[in-house]
């Protein structure tokens, strides 16, 4: 099935199109819930809310820009709301708490995969992975975060550089970069297309 006709079947409700959208985009969108809740049960919730919304709402795409595009930005703000919704995300973290993550955390191998690092993105507190998450990732300006969450800009480009730190620490205690690389050439816009 090709993508319009996916879509003009979802806009149809018909079950096809439907199952169709969702074997041929669950993964990437499974992807981007699981870098908001950290944990798999979470995440296919997310995704399950993210799914519903997006048959619901299939007729306001207008067709500009990409349909993907639509859908990830549809799963963002679902999950931005699942998580004020349980009450997980506040705008401060308790820094003790943050470095007790890293006291806990296992030695892995020392090559650089996607998984590894959605995995140390996940030990990150809430508040900063999902600052991370729209800022590095998405691609949000500060302004469009501190509007989605409800907090100051500076709240945001605060947690942002407190996440990209600690998320540099964690990375640089499980061996997946190296130290000479820390203040030279690694950077969160590069493993962004690995993630």
């Amino acid at each position: 099935m090709t993508e319009e006709y996916i879509l003009h079947g979802c806009i149809n409700q018909e079950p096809a199109a439907q199952r169709a959208l969702y074997d041929r985009f669950s993964g990437k969108l499974f992807a981007i819930c699981y870098r908001y809740a950290g944990n798999r049960q979470d995440a296919e919730d997310m995704l399950q809310e993210s799914m519903v919304r997006i048959f619901k709402q299939i007729h306001q795409f207008q067709q500009k820009g990409s349909f993907e595009g639509w859908m990830k930005r549809v799963i963002v703000h679902t999950c931005i709301n699942q998580l004020k919704k349980q009450k997980k995300f506040n705008d401060t973290v308790d820094i003790t708490k943050a470095e007790d993550i890293l006291s806990r955390s296992e030695s892995i191998p020392s090559i650089v995969q996607a998984k590894e690092i959605m995995e140390c993105i996940g030990l990150l507190p809430i508040g900063y992975r999902t600052v991370l998450n729209l800022y590095a990732l998405e691609g949000y300006s500060h302004r469009e975060i501190a509007s989605l969450l409800e907090i100051e800009e500076g709240t945001s480009r605060s947690q942002y550089s407190r996440a990209k730190n600690l998320l540099e620490n964690i990375l640089l205690n499980k061996n997946i970069i190296l130290e000479s690389m820390q203040n030279k050439n690694w950077s969160l816009l590069k493993i962004k297309n690995s993630v």
